[in-house]
């Protein structure tokens, strides 16, 4: 699975605790954004996926990008994974 500038690859990392996520250009092998739990106090770990789902989908806004590759690097599309998909969908991103 490869993404390019224009149409990134957004990778997910969960962990028991915390979930993570990136936009990487395969290309020029740079990470164009980032977005995790850590920053987001309260709520269930669903609750903060969503957030981070949230929060990467704007930063994919901010620099133009609507359409991405979702890796789920292995995880199952279940739980926090799809959760973190969908709430990046709801805020337009397209995968």
């Amino acid at each position: 699975m490869k993404g390019t500038k224009e149409r990134p690859r957004l990778v997910v990392f969960r962990s028991s605790v915390h979930i993570y996520a990136q936009l990487v250009d395969d290309t020029e092998k740079k990470i164009l954004g980032s977005a995790s739990d850590l920053s987001v106090k309260k709520g269930t770990k669903t609750e903060k996926a969503t957030e981070v789902g949230k929060k990467i989908a704007q930063k994919a806004k901010e620099q133009g990008i609507k359409e991405i590759v979702f890796d789920r690097a292995g995880y199952s599309y279940h739980g926090r994974v799809k959760t973190l998909a969908t709430a990046a969908r709801a805020e337009g991103l397209k995968f």
